[in-house]
């Protein structure tokens, strides 16, 4: 079994690799927080999920450290994928060059959806359609051509 606290690696390409790790906190007065801390080149960001109205992260039953949902989406943050998917969508947004906290709400829902399309068959791209009003291409009714 890993130790919880141990940083692990992910590589987005040759020059670039991240450090990260995911804690769950809480006390003090504040709600339950999931935190996925980032390391790349000196730069620390930490994607924080609170707690709160609708909101689920790790916590008690049936929560688990790592999991945060809301009302439509769930991601286990321990999961490779799941980072990857934050670092894409936080870098889309330029979110990632200062360092700092961000809210992890703001991203789960672009998230959530890049995981299922992932991890659903043929729905990143469907197959182009023939056109056949092109030449060399043929409707899919129309039978094979054939020399006699």
């Amino acid at each position: 079994m890993r130790n919880a606290r141990s940083l692990r690696r992910l590589v987005l390409d040759e020059r670039t690799v991240y450090l990260w790790n995911v804690r769950h906190r809480h006390g003090g007065g504040e709600p339950c927080r999931e935190t996925l801390t980032l390391l790349c080149d000196g730069i620390r960001i930490r994607i924080v999920f609170r707690s709160g109205e609708g909101r689920d992260a790790g916590g008690g039953y049936p929560g688990h450290s790592g999991g945060v949902s809301d009302a439509h989406h769930y991601v286990n943050l321990h999961e490779p994928g799941v980072v990857r998917a934050l670092v894409d969508e936080a870098a889309k947004r330029g979110l990632l060059s200062g360092g700092g906290e961000l809210d992890g709400w703001e991203l789960l829902p672009a998230v959530a959806v890049s995981r299922a399309a992932a991890a659903t068959p043929g729905a990143q791209q469907a197959a182009p359609v023939p056109d056949r009003h092109q030449p060399g291409s043929r409707d899919r009714t129309e039978a094979p051509r054939t020399s006699a």
